[in-house]
């Protein structure tokens, strides 16, 4: 039996069955491990290594997603014929991880610290991986010669209608499946849409502090960008009408970074603006799907009447960010000038994971689902909360607490954010600024961090919230 003694590093933001993941496909790409070969089981890797066998079979997952290897019923997984890659080369990893927005980055490994409060990480124990490999398979198995072809443009036509759905249901959103794009992750997106509106809208508004992503999405289009002030409730639509912009970004349900919720007066003024401008709204509903404190308030979108809201929304929080699924619901005018300039585009998503997925939401797995990982962060946050009051009490002001994967808060001791970092790296914590969302460095006012907790257990948040207050004021 082939052995594979991969080092698993316990300290790495890199969870652990992406490092088994990337180590098997260096050694596939470098000829370490031959087309072929036939891997260890699930449960005899697992335990040469210590590890669950979630963790392992999520690893495997990924590699038979991307074709590294194939899966025989009932003997195994093996070793696919690859070509050599020419972006990767032997001994040599590009390691890659996700950074909470849609984006990667480089992993750094940061000796001693063993807690990290990263933002947009997820709990990969709540989701049902068995369950999603046997309909992948499914999908194999029933529909081999569909599978296997190019997928539809704009997106497999049966998850458009299982998203239109439950957008309707769940969100307030108004639309019809041929309204929805599908594409992979919300920065593929967000490129399609600023070439779709360069040609007529070459100001757009951004919230400040903001997506530093979606920000350097417009700028690298050429678009001119204006940063807009937040009130407590949201954007100040006074400024907006001041800055010229002829589009605006926004996350109205769960404003990034500072995690407020827009209200639904608020919501009404910028639909006004939108309507006299001739503006358009994008509206950005990266993790609309998690509120502890307040009622739902609908989509935007779904309180507008004239065709000027862009919706947007991923399955990055709600599943894994590795399925890269993400959609938005263009308004008719928008509609038309994608069929005529755009649709020409290949569709960017797997069509194996589209499929896969209207399975599971056809099913109804996609609500039960829903409801047991709400039930997990809904728990964890509260951890983290109470942890916070427990621990700092007035000393720390939390910021946007009613939904969410994060937190905002702001420590009053005087420290700057360098130094809170530094303190918190010493304790063997990770923590993340917010100077990087100011669109203006003058617009930072007190210093302010991010706390993600989808990624820990509950023990890890007290034991990290514990630290950081001994670093903190101690």
């Amino acid at each position: 039996m082939l052995e594979i003694t991969p080092y698993i590093d316990e300290q790495a933001d890199e969870p652990k069955y992406m490092q088994i993941y990337h180590y098997i496909k260096r050694q596939i790409m470098s000829g370490g491990i031959l087309a072929g070969t036939r891997l260890p089981s699930i449960r005899q890797l697992a335990d040469s290594l210590h590890l669950s066998r979630n963790t392992v079979e999520a690893a495997y997952q990924q590699l038979h997603a991307e074709g590294y290897v194939d899966s025989r019923s009932r003997i195994g997984l093996f070793v696919c014929e690859i070509e050599s890659d020419m972006g990767e080369t032997a001994g040599v990893s590009n390691r890659l991880v996700y950074s909470g927005r849609d984006t990667v980055a480089e992993a750094v490994a940061e000796p001693g610290v063993d807690i990290d409060f990263r933002h947009g990480n997820i709990d990969f124990d709540g989701f049902p991986l068995s369950l999603w490999r046997k309909l992948s398979n499914d999908v194999f198995r029933l529909t081999p010669v569909e599978a296997l072809q190019y997928g539809e443009r704009q997106g497999e036509m049966g998850l458009r209608r299982q998203i239109a759905q439950y957008l309707r249901h769940s969100r307030g959103v108004s639309c019809q499946a041929d309204q929805i794009v599908i594409g992979a992750g919300i920065q593929q997106l967000l490129m399609l849409l600023s070439q779709m509106i360069g040609g007529d809208r070459r100001t757009i508004a951004v919230e400040d502090p903001g997506y530093d992503g979606a920000r350097t999405i417009f700028r690298n289009h050429r678009l001119s960008i204006v940063s807009v002030p937040l009130e407590q409730d949201g954007m100040n639509v006074r400024r907006l009408k001041e800055s010229g912009a002829e589009a605006v970004y926004i996350t109205p349900s769960h404003q990034f970074p500072s995690g407020m919720v827009m209200s639904v007066a608020k919501r009404m003024q910028l639909l006004q603006w939108a309507e006299e401008r001739d503006g358009l709204i994008i509206e950005d509903d990266y993790d609309g799907e998690f509120r502890y404190h307040t009622k739902p308030i609908p989509a935007l979108q779904g309180l507008d009447s004239t065709g000027r809201v862009v919706y947007m929304g991923t399955f990055s929080k709600s599943l894994l960010p590795s399925i890269r699924l993400s959609y938005m619901v263009l308004p008719p005018a928008l509609l038309e000038r994608y069929k005529v300039e755009f649709a020409v585009y290949e569709q960017t998503a797997s069509k194996l994971h589209q499929l896969t997925l209207e399975r599971f939401m056809q099913e109804g797995h996609w609500e039960k689902h829903l409801r047991k990982i709400r039930k997990v962060y809904q728990k964890k946050h509260a951890v983290l909360l109470l942890a916070l009051k427990r621990t700092m009490g007035d000393r720390v002001r939390i910021i946007g607490h009613d939904s969410g994967l994060h937190l905002l808060i702001q420590i009053q001791n005087g420290m700057t954010e360098a130094g809170l970092l530094e303190a918190a790296a010493r304790a063997g914590v990770k923590v993340y600024p917010t100077s990087n969302y100011w669109g203006e460095p003058a617009d930072v006012q007190a210093a302010a961090l991010l706390l993600g907790f989808g990624g820990l257990s509950n023990q890890q948040i007290e034991d990290g919230i514990t630290r950081l207050h001994g670093a903190w004021f101690h």
